[in-house]
């Protein structure tokens, strides 16, 4: 009886097993010798990518868009890709708005006077010196703050708390960045003289995380800043205890509308100049708060490493261009106007690192639907990197967004977010925050993107190992 049961469990199990026949799945993909042998090379090998991260963040510093310190990273790029022997290296200017910060400070006045700590929004409004005092308003989401009636905000600090958990592809930052985004035109709309926000960020590090804000909607700009986690989830524990509580608020900023910026770009000509282009990039200016390793110190390093990796190994069909773009952090300045500069211009694909340098584990792209068989072979090349395919992937990347807008074809390579919203916008994003191991797996990943989407590589004379 036992025997006719298993045999009976064993014949029901057998077709679904084999629901799959071996004989309808798509054909194997032969990776390409030379795209495994450089992604191979820039896997084990590479130190342009380092160098370019280390040089940057330690020879310029934190590079605040439209400021001074800007204007020093463009001039350090063009040194560094020229001598990386990147052709028509140049600096494409734009104007825009600047936003700088002064003193900031924050302190509970009553019933437990204590200091926390906070950081200003970009393009909050200033207190002046002598700061503002207010009653606390607590609100538990951004939503929680849109249907209070004015009354319940007006004369009064708004404090907006939420809870940003980690994810591996970052997608909380999408929802939880709200409070930072809209609280500060809702909160004015409804008459409060300040806001502050739990950080976007998912530590517990006693350092504020900043970002950019913007007041729409008519909104008069009003003092906007974050607190460290531990000091909201603080103020969370002091509001439980059922009595008013009334903070002191410093954030001294200014803002002219005359500010300087500009996108660095380079060139590896194609043979072909008639064919469309690869445009790869990252962001060159950080916030202030700290050097900007990993946003996006690390996202250029990895770009332009890959650009030279085929470079190395002589001349694409197509011309890969790169892109450092100017003044990303304050609202994508540089991706815009690239793209209205360079509207007329053909794009194979379009494709940024702007997620830290942990590793690369999934990708998508449009090549999915327009382009099968790129997308078979793109698949083949980074699977020995780990990296798994998402047929239903969308596009990312602030700075390359204006260009997939106007129809370019997109690719994005997501690197593991686990950690990245620890040190997202804060005096910790430093370059210790790199690891040079997974670094190097990007530089392989974004290495055998282009070498299988140019076209096929002409061997020359080898390049100098200039950094």
């Amino acid at each position: 009886m036992k025997r006719t049961l298993l045999a009976c469990l064993s014949l029901g199990a057998a077709p679904a097993l084999a629901q799959t026949s071996i004989t309808t799945l798509p054909p194997p993909v032969a990776v390409d010798p030379t795209v495994a042998a450089l992604r191979d090379e820039a896997l084990n090998n590479d130190h342009y990518a380092w160098d370019i991260a280390e040089g940057l963040t330690t020879e310029v510093g934190q590079r605040l868009a439209a400021t001074e310190a800007e204007a020093r990273a463009r001039d350090w790029a063009v040194k560094r890709l020229t001598a990386m022997g990147f052709a028509n290296v140049h600096v494409e200017p734009f104007t825009m708005p600047i936003w700088t910060r002064g003193a900031e400070s924050a302190e509970i006045v009553s019933p437990f006077p204590q200091k926390l700590v906070v950081a200003a929004l970009g393009y909050s409004g200033s207190t002046g010196p002598a700061g503002v005092t207010g009653e606390i308003a607590y609100f538990d989401s951004v939503d929680a703050l849109r249907l209070a009636p004015d009354s319940a905000v007006r004369g009064k600090i708004v404090f907006i708390d939420h809870h940003m958990a980690p994810t591996q592809d970052g997608s909380g930052y999408g929802q939880f960045g709200a409070p930072r985004r809209q609280g500060p035109t809702i909160a004015s709309l409804k008459g409060a003289i300040g806001i502050v926000v739990r950080s976007i960020g998912t530590d517990h590090h006693r350092n504020p995380h900043t970002g950019i804000q913007y007041f729409t909607d008519g909104a008069r700009p009003i003092p906007a800043g974050a607190l460290s986690v531990p000091d909201a989830e603080q103020l969370v524990r002091i509001l439980r205890r059922g009595m008013p509580v009334v903070m002191h608020l410093t954030l001294v900023s200014q803002r002219h509308e005359d500010g300087r910026s500009g996108n660095v770009v380079a060139e590896i000509p194609g043979r072909d100049p008639k064919t469309p282009i690869l445009l790869i990039g990252g962001h060159l200016d950080s916030w202030d708060l700290a050097t900007g390793a990993i946003d996006d110190a690390s996202g250029v390093a990895i770009m332009t490493a890959a650009a030279r990796h085929i470079m190395d190994a002589g001349r694409p069909l197509r011309t890969i261009r790169v892109v450092w773009f100017g003044a990303e952090e304050p609202g994508g300045f540089g991706g815009k106007a690239f793209a209205a500069a360079h509207a007329k211009d053909s794009y194979a694909i379009a494709g940024e690192s702007d997620l830290g340098a942990d590793r690369v584990w999934r990708f998508s792209t449009k090549l999915s639907r327009s382009d099968p068989a790129a997308y078979a072979r793109l698949t083949a090349a980074l699977a020995p990197l780990g990296i798994v395919k998402d047929d239903d992937g969308k596009a990312d990347g602030t700075d390359v967004e204006p260009t997939i807008d106007a129809g370019a074809p997109w690719i994005t390579l997501n690197q593991d977010a686990i950690r990245y919203f620890d040190y997202h916008h804060t005096p910790d994003d430093t370059l210790d925050k790199i690891d040079p191991v997974q670094l190097r797996q990007n530089v392989a990943a974004w290495t055998a993107v282009l070498a299988t989407l140019s076209g096929g590589i002409e061997p020359g004379p080898k390049q100098p190992k200039r950094r």
